[in-house]
């Protein structure tokens, strides 16, 4: 039956956590009293679990009221208070409510009376403290519950209990899936709302697995929702780490396998995501883990999920800070002795220094595009040569990026213009202005030919912003043909001992940014240095530079060579 005119779009969903609580009295107001509590109800076995359907008949109530307020039902398991199923009744859920006790702090509410089977009451008061943070804090807020269970039908009797519940990230999927739009009148306004909740609700695992819909278009205002897909991997576990200059960064874990560990580094500009967009039938991520492997996603201070890619930083920066620290936390936390490592574009520039400068504890690498040696086509030489990324700096840029916002000032409509002016062929011309400034920022970084329509429409979510200072070093090293440090100095290459390692050099044969003699030189020093038996190099037809990635069939084409060298160098 079709929605009244009357009624409008809501949204509801299924959700499941668990956790324990200790059966004892009074109050705890601060998280480490109830972790406490929670700590002391699992020694005694004291476990609690609910599964609530939340319902909202009005999604612009929810998110625009200041109380945010839905409903609940469903029942709870808890045998310390009932061993039959208690149900849920006069439920309140409470999305996001300012907490004015706290800066930039919100809470998530829940309030529920529980009624055990012999007509017993229990009233559950659970919140979620939500505050500011990078990604994975913002995770670890909206999947833990601070609960408190009372005597009788409210907040006025005596406490009887108090803990934790959580959410496991695979429960968070499987809850994405129950994710539905109510009163929606057709498929579009349904996937309005959809999309309108999942900007709203901010989780991290939403915005990578949701299997609902995109995340806000941050580099494109005028893109379209999409609908995405889920994931065919294993629940993602976010793993922090500091570098020796104090900053957090991210690695997300995906384990498949005993395989590896194998990590993998992005470019510049861009984040993990380009190794798990949902555009493409199978991608990177999938296919490693397919193939039974523990994978470890890298976000490194380029990566636009990071706030870290707004500050000024050095490839030298990337390279002796960020993956040593990356290395040893994955060894750390796996136990293994060495890792492996596939790498892109910066990221691979980067790790071939990081290397050179020293890092251990890597027993194999694949490189993507790029190493130690720069050979580039002649446009790309020539704004290396005129010091583009220097003189945009002079005029006023700080980055460059793919937003495409900029209506508004004089340098938006100038970095406009300029990106107007940059010449392709024929065969690569588009109508999306994502792609012309990408190809603007880097040179062409793929054949059109080789991604799905859904990829292309797609690229606002995997680029973004990126420094003037790493496009000025980038620049550097155009010039001189090779890798050098922030001062301009060849203080990298003359350690090419360092990088005796089982090495494999992936490359598009049609590489509009940097041409495949590159990496053939690469290969070439390497081997005078250390002898020809570590280094392979496969040329991939048809391909240009991060098709090779997120390519429609880079599954069948490029992902083999990479599956091939990582099997061939599983034993140090």
């Amino acid at each position: 039956m079709k929605p009244s005119a009357e009624q409008k779009p809501g949204i509801r969903f299924t959700e499941r956590m668990k956790g324990y609580f200790a059966l004892e009295g009074g109050a705890a107001s601060k998280p480490e009293e109830f972790e406490a509590a929670e700590q002391r109800g699992e020694r005694a076995g004291s476990s609690i679990e609910f599964v609530l359907t939340i319902t909202s008949d009005d999604l612009d109530k929810l998110v625009d009221d200041e109380r945010h307020e839905a409903q609940t039902a469903g029942t709870a398991m808890a045998p310390a208070l009932s061993p039959q199923p208690l149900t849920v009744s006069h439920g309140t859920f409470n999305l996001f409510v300012k907490d004015e006790n706290a800066v930039e702090t919100r809470r998530m509410k829940y309030r529920m009376r529980l009624t055990a089977s012999d007509g017993r009451s229990f009233f559950f008061s659970g919140d979620k403290i939500v505050r500011e943070g990078p990604l994975w804090k913002v995770w670890h807020d909206t999947s833990t519950l601070y609960i408190t269970l009372y005597e009788g039908v409210d907040e006025r009797g005596t406490v009887v209990g108090k803990g934790v519940m959580r959410i496991a990230p695979e429960d968070f999927i499987q809850q994405l899936g129950t994710l539905e739009a109510i009163n929606a009148r057709d498929t579009e306004e349904r996937l309005e709302t959809l999309v309108r909740f999942g900007r709203y609700f901010a989780g991290v695992v939403y915005d990578y697995y949701g299997g609902a819909t995109s995340p806000e278009s941050v580099f494109d205002p005028d893109a379209a929702p999409r609908a995405k897909r889920s994931l065919r991997v294993p629940a993602p576990q976010f793993v922090p780490f500091k570098t020796s200059d104090g900053l957090e960064l991210l690695l997300t874990r995906h384990q498949a396998g005993s395989k590896g560990p194998v990590i993998l580094s992005h470019g510049l500009g861009v984040s993990s995501r380009i190794f798990t967009i949902d555009t493409i039938e199978t991608n990177l991520l999938e296919y490693l883990c397919a193939n039974g492997y523990d994978v470890w996603l890298l976000d490194y201070r380029s990566s636009i999920l990071l706030s870290a890619a707004n500050t000024q930083y050095s490839a030298d920066d990337v390279a002796l800070k960020d993956y040593p620290a990356a290395v040893a936390k994955v060894r750390e936390v796996t136990g293994a002795p060495s890792v492996q490592m596939v790498a892109h574009c910066f990221g691979a520039t980067t790790f071939s220094m990081a290397l050179l400068g020293g890092l251990e504890g890597v027993r194999s690498a694949v490189m993507s595009q790029i190493s130690t040696e720069f050979v580039v086509p002649k446009l790309v030489g020539l704004k290396a040569g005129l010091h583009t990324p220097n003189v945009l700096e002079k005029l006023g840029f700080r980055s460059m990026t793919a937003y495409t916002d900029t209506k508004s000032d004089w340098l938006g409509r100038l970095y406009n213009k300029a990106v107007d002016l940059y010449p392709v062929d024929k065969d690569e011309e588009c109508d999306s202005p994502v792609c012309h400034r990408i190809t603007f920022m880097y040179s062409l970084l793929y054949e059109h030919a080789q991604l799905n329509e859904a990829t292309h429409a797609a690229l606002h979510e995997m680029f973004g912003l990126a420094t003037m200072k790493a496009f000025d070093g980038i620049a550097d090293m155009v010039r001189a043909g090779h890798i050098v440090d922030a001062s301009e100095r060849d203080s990298y290459r003359p350690h090419l001992e360092r990088m005796a390692l089982p090495i494999r050099f992936i490359h598009g044969e049609r590489n509009g940014c940097f041409l495949p003699e590159s990496t053939q030189k690469t290969l070439d020093a390497l081997v005078r240095a250390n002898g020809p038996g570590l280094y392979s190099r496969r040329v991939i037809p048809e391909y240009g530079h991060i098709d090779c990635i997120f390519g429609k069939n880079a599954a069948k084409d490029v992902f083999p060579h990479i599956l091939e060298h990582l099997e061939a160098t599983q034993k140090a």
